[in-house]
Order: structure tokens, then C-alpha cells, then sequence
């Protein structure tokens, strides 16, 4: 009998993050939730979740070490996997209103940006514009998923020409208003402006997709 594949979800303060461990738990990962930065190094994937204002999780994700757990896990080809303010906080910044301004991880230029939209937030089920060759949403690509969002990013401004053409970021969209970044995948980086442990049999799906990707 195979090992299962150990995913920390990491716990930084960002909200309750017990339905993500269910979920990779139900999926087949052995799941702890820590905020212990070497448990993060050195566990199969990194699952970083966020809730709430952008500038309040980078606080918290700096007060972890989050940042350079991060950026270790990254340049050794380690898979980290971000959800909703998780996703948002991998761009350089964001236009959220805070008194204490924090700037992003820049593993991904851009900047996160409130919704053009008649309602906001964007809260319920939408579909996505998958991006070929995507791996994460393979076996879901026609079916909704779970979004909880006043912000997003809005334009994808990474663009990989010349020889990194074909190994160029698969981005997936959706809509709300406007079009906007729904998931990111790039080599050991995956991120998700959805919330796939709240998305139903779809969302575990997707889950279960990145924990066999371990």
C-alpha cells in the first residue's frame, strides 16, 4: 500500500481553514494543519489558503515566514497550491483599501483589483474558461465551482515567448462584470481564485487532481 501524499495547510490566521483539510483529507492526503515552517518545507504540498482583506493575510503569512517558506519551496520545484486571498497575495499587490499597505510576493507581476460589477461581492457558482493543457481541472472542465470574492485580478500580464512559449502558465478565467483570473497553474505554483474545498464533487475532483500531481 502506497504512502499518501503529506499536505500542510497552512495555518497563518486567515480564517477557518477546516473544510480545506476534510477535503484534502478526502481526496487522500495526510493533512496536518501547522503554521511550523519546516513541516511546510518539507511536506509533498504546500496548500496555502486565505480569507478576507488581502494587506491582513500577508501580515499574518509574514509573521509565518509564509514568504520565504514560499519562495524555498518554489526554487527547489516543490508544489504549492494558493486559494482565493492565497492566490491574490502570489501578484505584487493589491488596490484593497488597508492602513497598513503590504506588498505581494511578486511570484506573478500584476495587481489584484475590485470588481467592475452591478453586485459585490461575487459570491456563488460560476463557470471557467479553462486554459488548455490544464492538469488541475482535468475530468471538471464544464462544471461550476464555489467563488467568495470583492477582488481579483484582472489582467494577466506574464506573458512567455520565444523558447518559454511552451512551457507558459496555464491561466483559466471567469466572470463577474468583468473577466478575471479564476486559477493559475505554473510548474510546482498552482492557485485558484475559487474555493475548491467548498466547490461539491467538482472541487474534489480538482483536489484530488493536484494531491495525485504529488
Amino acid at each position: 500500500m502506497s504512502t499518501p501524499p503529506r499536505v500542510v495547510v497552512l495555518d497563518y490566521g486567515s480564517g477557518n481553514v477546516r473544510s480545506a483539510v476534510r477535503a484534502l483529507e478526502r481526496v487522500g492526503a495526510a493533512v496536518d494543519l501547522t503554521a511550523d515552517p519546516r513541516a511546510a518545507l518539507e511536506c509533498d504540498g504546500l496548500f496555502v489558503p486565505g480569507v478576507g482583506n488581502f494587506h491582513a493575510c500577508m501580515t499574518g503569512l509574514r509573521a509565518a515566514h509564509g514568504p520565504r517558506v514560499i519562495g524555498r519551496r518554489l526554487s527547489g520545484g516543490r508544489p504549492v497550491l494558493g486559494v482565493c486571498v492565497g492566490m491574490q497575495v502570489l501578484f505584487d499587490g493589491s488596490a484593497e483599501p488597508s492602513d497598513r499597505p503590504e506588498p505581494g510576493l511578486s511570484e506573478w507581476p500584476g495587481s489584484v483589483e475590485r470588481l467592475h460589477a452591478p453586485i459585490v461581492p461575487h459570491m456563488g457558482w460560476s463557470e471557467v474558461r479553462v486554459g488548455e493543457r490544464s492538469r488541475l481541472f482535468a475530468g471538471v472542465e464544464a462544471e461550476r465551482f464555489y467563488f467568495v470574492h470583492s477582488y481579483a485580478v484582472l489582467a494577466w500580464e506574464l506573458e512567455a515567448t520565444g523558447a518559454f512559449a511552451a512551457v507558459a502558465p496555464i491561466v483559466s478565467w471567469a466572470e463577474h462584470g468583468v473577466p478575471f483570473v479564476a486559477s493559475v497553474e505554473n510548474g510546482p505554483l498552482s492557485a485558484t481564485q475559487f474555493h475548491p474545498e467548498k466547490s461539491g464533487e467538482a472541487g474534489l475532483h480538482l483536489l484530488e487532481n493536484w494531491v495525485r500531481s504529488l
